[in-house]
C-alpha cells in the first residue's frame, strides 16, 4: 500500500514537471532571453519602487509629484527613450505629466498608461516603504500605483536590453493627478488624448485585480447636484396652499423616486454623498463641506444634494439622467427643484478589441505557466486614466501591481509577484509590436 502510494506521488511530480517544461518551450528563444533579464534585474527594481515610495506624491503636493516623475524621467532616458515633462497651468494646481516615447512603426503601436500621484498628500500621516516579510512591503502609493510604473520601466527595459524596441512606437504616459484630475480635463487629459489617437493599444497599469485577472471595461463616473427651494414660514402652516410641503420634504421625495424609479440597470449605480436642509445652507466644492441654520418650528427654504454616478456607457448614462431630470419636474406644493451634472470619467466599454487582448494576456500567462487571466466584473472597479482614451484605441487594464489596503496608510505591494507580473507584460508587449 505504501509502495503504492510512494509510486502515484513520483508520478504526479513527474506529471507537473512535465507540464512546467512543456509551458516553458512555448516561449520563443527570444522570449525566454526576455524573462532572464526580467529575473536579473528583479532586485533593481524593488530598489527603484523602494526610492519612489519614499517620496511623497500626493496629487496637491506638486513638487512631490515632479520628483517622482525625474526619477521615472533618469530611468527611461537610460534606457533610450525621449522623455518630455508637461506641466499644467499654474491655476490649475497640478503638477503636470511624464511622457516618454520610443518611436517606430512596427507592429502594434502602443501606450503604457500609469500615474505618479498618490492620495497621500504631504500633510498626511505618511509612512515609506518597510518590508514585512520577504515577499510583502508596507508602501503607501506602492500599490495604487507606484509599482504598476516600476512593472512598465522593467518590462521595457528587458526589451531595450534583448535589442527588441527598435523601430517600435511605445508612448509611456504617467499622469501627475490621476487621484484628483485637474480642471478642465480638455487641458489635463490633452496628451493622454492625443497619444491614443496616434495609437493602436492602450495597457493600464492600475492596481492589479487580482494575478489572474485584467479589466477590459471600466465604469465612467458623474457628479450630479440637486437644489430644492421651498417656502420659508413657520411650520404650523406646512403642508397648507399657502406654505406647502417645504424643501426637506421636496428632496426626500426626489431621493425615493431616484432609488425606486432609476435604480435597477445592470453597472448603474448612483449615490447621495451629502445632503444639507434648512432655513440657510452654505457647501464649499473645493473642500466637500457645509454648514446650515434651521430650526425645528420653520419650514426649510432650502435643501441640497451632491452624488455621483456610475455607468458602463454613454447611452447608460444618459437615459439615467433623463430619469432623474423627469423626476426633479414634479414639484411638490410651493417647491422648486433644479438638477445639474458635471463629467468626470468616461466609460470604457466592452469591446471586442478589449476582449482580444485579453485573450493575448491570457495567452502569455499561460505560456509563462502562470495560469489563466479572466475579465474582472467592471462593476467592482473604479474610474482611471484609461476610460479617457477608450474611445479611440483597444484598452486592456489592471496589470499592475498587487497588494493590499490601496488608499489607506496601512498599504501594501506583494513584491513577490512583481517579477511575475514584469515577465507577463514584457512578453505581451514584446508580441503586441511583432503582430
Amino acid at each position: 500500500m505504501k509502495n503504492t502510494t510512494l509510486t502515484k506521488l513520483i508520478l504526479l511530480l513527474i506529471f507537473g514537471a512535465t507540464a512546467l517544461t512543456l509551458q516553458a518551450q512555448k516561449l520563443s528563444k527570444i522570449e525566454k532571453r526576455i524573462v532572464e533579464t526580467v529575473e536579473k534585474d528583479n532586485e533593481q527594481a524593488i530598489e527603484f519602487l523602494e526610492r519612489v515610495v519614499n517620496i511623497n506624491s500626493g496629487t496637491l503636493n506638486l513638487d512631490g509629484v515632479k520628483a517622482v516623475g525625474m526619477e521615472f524621467q533618469k530611468a527611461f532616458e537610460g534606457i533610450g527613450f525621449t522623455t518630455n515633462w508637461i506641466p499644467m497651468p499654474q491655476e490649475m494646481n497640478r503638477a503636470g505629466h511624464l511622457f516618454a516615447e520610443n518611436k517606430g512603426n512596427k507592429g502594434k503601436k502602443l501606450v503604457l498608461i500609469g500615474h505618479l500621484d498618490t492620495v497621500f498628500e504631504e500633510d498626511s500621516p505618511f509612512q515609506k516603504f518597510k518590508m514585512i516579510n520577504d515577499s510583502v512591503a508596507h508602501a503607501p502609493g506602492g500599490n495604487d500605483m507606484k509599482g504598476g510604473n516600476v512593472i512598465i520601466l522593467y518590462a521595457l527595459k528587458a526589451l531595450r536590453d534583448n535589442g527588441l524596441l527598435k523601430d517600435a512606437q511605445i508612448i509611456v504616459a504617467y499622469t501627475g493627478d490621476e487621484e484628483s484630475t485637474g480642471k478642465p480635463l480638455s487641458i489635463s487629459r490633452k496628451d493622454l488624448v492625443d497619444a491614443a489617437k496616434r495609437s493602436d493599444v492602450a495597457l493600464g497599469f492600475e492596481t492589479s485585480t487580482g494575478f489572474n485577472y485584467a479589466t477590459v471595461a471600466r465604469r465612467g463616473s458623474s457628479g450630479w447636484a440637486v437644489e430644492v427651494e421651498g417656502k420659508r414660514a413657520h411650520s404650523s402652516g406646512i403642508f397648507n396652499e399657502r406654505v406647502g410641503a417645504g424643501a426637506i420634504f421636496e428632496m426626500s421625495r426626489i431621493l425615493h423616486q431616484f432609488y425606486t424609479e432609476v435604480k435597477g440597470e445592470d453597472l448603474l449605480s448612483f449615490n447621495p454623498g451629502t445632503l444639507l436642509g434648512g432655513t440657510f445652507v452654505n457647501f464649499d466644492d473645493k473642500t466637500s463641506k457645509g454648514d446650515v441654520f434651521g430650526k425645528t418650528n420653520v419650514v426649510a427654504q432650502k435643501a441640497i444634494v451632491k452624488g455621483g454616478l456610475r455607468f458602463i456607457s454613454e447611452e447608460q448614462k444618459e437615459r439615467a439622467r433623463e430619469k432623474m431630470r423627469t423626476i426633479i419636474k414634479d414639484n411638490l406644493p410651493r417647491t422648486n427643484a433644479k438638477i445639474s451634472f458635471t463629467d468626470s470619467y468616461p466609460a470604457m466599454a466592452p469591446t471586442e478589441g478589449n476582449r482580444e487582448l485579453l485573450r493575448l494576456l491570457n495567452k502569455v500567462s499561460l505560456d509563462l505557466g502562470q495560469g489563466e487571466v479572466l475579465a474582472y466584473d467592471p462593476g467592482k472597479r473604479g474610474a482611471a486614466d484609461i476610460s479617457f482614451i477608450a474611445q479611440y484605441v483597444d484598452c486592456l487594464d489592471g496589470l499592475g501591481a498587487m497588494g493590499t489596503g490601496a488608499h489607506t496608510p496601512e498599504e501594501t505591494v506583494n513584491l513577490r509577484t512583481m517579477e511575475a507580473l514584469t515577465k507577463r507584460t514584457a512578453i505581451l508587449i514584446y508580441r503586441l509590436i511583432n503582430s
